[in-house]
C-alpha cells in the first residue's frame, strides 16, 4: 500500500529536474543522490533542501553545457570556473543578479560536497577538489538592523497599550528576551519556571541547535501568568497559540509586530529587529558581550562583536579629545594688540630645543618633553654647554622640575668632564 502511495505521490520540482539531470548524465545524478541521503542523517531538512537545490543547479549547467561530463571525477578546473560566470551572470525575477549570500551558499555547498566525497571515498570523487576558499566571496559584514533608543520607546509605548492579550505578550517577549521568531513560534508549555529566587524561560532547541534560558523580568512574568491562567496550549503543548488552538507561525508573529509599528508611526519592523535592538541596546549601556552572547544564544562571541561595532562609546570618547587637540592646531589666534606682557605670553608658548623651538600651542600636552635628553643613548659635549645651561634656567624659570634636575644633570656632567681635560 505505501509503495502504491508513493507511486501515485506527484514528483515534487526538486525532483523533477533531478530526474532530468539523470536522463542526461546518470552518474552525477547517482552520486548527489548518494551524497544527499548522507546528509539527511545529521541535517536538517531545510539544509538537506537547500544543498539540494545548490547541487541540482551546478549539475544542470555541466549536463546543458558541458555534456561530455558524465560524473564529479571528471570535474576540472575549467568547468568550475564557466559555472562561477554563469552565476555571476544570472539574473533573478526581479531583474537583479544573485546577492552575496547566495553565492555563497551555492559555491559553498558544492565545494563542501567535493571535499566530503573526496574524503568519503566516493568512486565518483575527482583526485582533488576543482574549487577553492578563494573561489567564495566574502560575506558582506552589515550591521544590525536595529531601531534606535527614539523609535524602539515610541514602539513600546504601543505594545504596552495593546488590548489583544496574545498580541501584547508575543511582543513583549520578543523586545525583552531577544528570541527569534522560530525560538518563540517553538516555546514548550512548562517552557517557565522559578529557580534562585528569579523566573526563567526556557528555549528549545533552535538554529543553532542549542538550548537555553533565559531570565524574565516582573512586568513579563505577569503577562505569562496571565495568560497561562486562561489557557492551556489547546492540547498544542506550547506555550503560545493563536486563539483557535493553532500554533503561532512566523507570519502572524510578523504581522502582529507591523500593526503596532505602524500605529507607532516607525514604518515597517521586521521581528528580527527587535532582537538586534535589545542587543544593541545592552551593548551600549555597558553589558558585557559574554553576557549578550549567553541572551542571544550565540555559539561564538564572533557574532556577538557585530552589536559593538554599533556605538562604541570608547571610541567615541576618545576621538572626540583626540578632534578637540588637532582642531586647536587650526584655531586662528586671537587679534589681540601686541603689548609687552602679551609678547611674553606668547613666547611662553615655546619649547626650547637643543636645535630649534617647539611651537606647539599650550593647549596641547606632550609627554616627549626632554625625551632625548633623558635617553640612555643621548650623548652631548662641552659646545653644548650654552644651550643646556640656557634650557636648565629655562625649566627652573617655569617651575618644571624634573626638567631642570635633567638639565642640571647634563651641565653637571660637562663640568667634569672639561675639569678634568684640562687638569695635569
Amino acid at each position: 500500500m505505501n509503495a502504491l502511495a508513493e507511486k501515485a505521490r506527484p514528483l515534487s520540482s526538486d525532483e523533477l529536474e533531478w530526474a532530468q539531470v539523470a536522463a542526461a548524465a546518470p552518474r552525477l545524478a547517482a552520486t548527489a543522490q548518494r551524497y544527499l541521503a548522507q546528509l539527511e542523517v545529521s541535517l536538517r531538512p531545510s539544509s538537506v533542501k537547500q544543498t539540494s537545490t545548490s547541487l541540482r543547479r551546478f549539475a544542470q549547467h555541466l549536463a546543458k553545457t558541458h555534456s561530455e561530463v558524465q560524473g564529479f571525477a571528471e570535474v576540472s578546473r575549467a568547468h568550475i570556473e564557466s559555472y562561477k560566470l554563469v552565476l555571476k551572470a544570472h539574473v533573478t525575477t526581479k531583474g537583479t543578479p544573485l546577492a552575496v549570500n547566495t553565492l555563497r551558499m551555492r559555491l559553498g555547498m558544492v565545494l563542501t560536497f567535493f571535499d566530503r566525497i573526496i574524503e568519503w571515498d566516493y568512486e565518483d570523487a575527482p583526485v582533488r577538489t576543482p574549487l577553492f576558499i578563494s573561489d567564495i566571496p566574502r560575506p558582506e559584514e552589515l550591521l544590525p538592523k536595529a531601531l534606535d533608543d527614539a523609535a524602539a520607546a515610541r514602539f513600546m509605548r504601543e505594545v504596552a497599550r495593546e488590548p489583544d492579550p496574545l498580541r501584547r505578550l508575543v511582543l513583549e517577549i520578543l523586545a525583552r528576551t531577544g528570541l527569534r521568531v522560530g525560538e518563540l513560534c517553538a516555546l514548550e508549555q512548562d517552557a517557565v519556571s522559578c529557580r534562585g529566587g528569579g523566573y526563567w524561560l526556557k528555549v528549545p532547541v533552535g538554529k543553532l541547535r542549542n538550548d537555553r534560558t533565559v531570565p524574565l523580568l516582573s512586568p513579563l512574568v505577569e503577562l505569562l501568568a496571565d495568560w497561562q491562567a486562561t489557557h492551556n496550549g489547546a492540547g498544542a503543548g506550547l506555550l503560545l497559540t493563536n486563539t483557535d488552538g493553532q500554533p503561532l507561525n512566523r507570519h502572524v508573529v510578523t504581522r502582529m509586530v507591523n500593526r503596532v509599528a505602524k500605529r507607532a508611526g516607525i514604518g515597517h519592523v521586521h521581528p528580527h529587529q527587535l532582537r538586534h535592538t535589545l542587543a544593541t541596546q545592552a551593548v551600549n549601556r555597558g553589558m558585557r558581550l559574554e553576557s549578550i552572547a549567553e541572551l542571544l544564544g550565540h555559539r561564538t562571541l564572533r557574532m556577538t562583536i557585530r552589536y559593538a561595532r554599533i556605538a562604541n562609546k570608547t571610541v567615541a570618547d576618545e576621538y572626540r579629545a583626540a578632534a578637540e587637540k588637532v582642531d586647536a592646531l587650526y584655531a586662528e589666534p586671537p587679534d589681540l594688540p601686541e603689548t609687552p606682557a602679551m609678547r611674553r605670553l606668547r613666547l611662553e608658548h615655546r619649547r626650547m630645543l637643543g636645535n630649534g623651538w617647539c611651537m606647539r600651542p599650550a593647549e596641547l600636552d606632550c609627554t616627549f618633553e626632554s625625551l632625548c635628553e633623558g635617553c640612555g643613548f643621548f650623548a652631548t659635549t662641552v659646545e653644548f654647554k650654552e644651550t643646556l645651561t640656557a634650557q636648565r634656567d629655562h625649566a627652573a624659570a617655569h617651575g618644571q622640575t624634573k626638567r631642570q634636575a635633567l638639565y642640571e644633570s647634563l651641565v653637571d656632567d660637562l663640568q667634569t668632564t672639561s675639569g678634568a681635560a684640562s687638569g695635569p
